[in-house]
């Protein structure tokens, strides 16, 4: 399957359990690292703190619904969206886009560069 998805470090989905305040309250989310590190280039990208982007979002989904169900899984949508319409092309980050390339795929990269 080219390593793409089996040869994935395993430390990229290894859960993670982080603490956050939301509207005064302490709690805590528990998602793989790799959302983690997608949600750190998001707030970023948003000139936000992690703390901070959570929160705004969480406040803003509140607004638009009224209720927050399942907000791990909200976060993980946000990452794929992110990557897949915000995120400018090209940018992704060398290590992370060498470590999931199989090897045709890698000589056909260089080739193109």
């Amino acid at each position: 399957m080219c390593h793409i998805f089996a040869g994935q470090a395993p430390e990229t989905y290894e859960s993670q359990t982080r603490s956050v305040r939301i509207g005064g309250h302490s709690t805590s989310i528990r998602l793989e690292a790799a959302f983690w590190t997608v949600l750190e280039e998001v707030a970023a990208h948003q000139g936000m703190s992690l703390g901070k982007f959570v929160t705004k979002l969480h406040d803003e989904v509140l607004n638009l619904h009224g209720e927050v169900r399942n907000f791990a899984s909200l976060l993980r949508c946000s990452c794929l969206i992110y990557l897949a319409e915000v995120r400018p092309a090209g940018t992704a980050p060398a290590v992370a886009r060498e470590r999931y390339l199989c090897e045709s795929s890698r000589l056909h990269l260089e080739a193109a560069e």
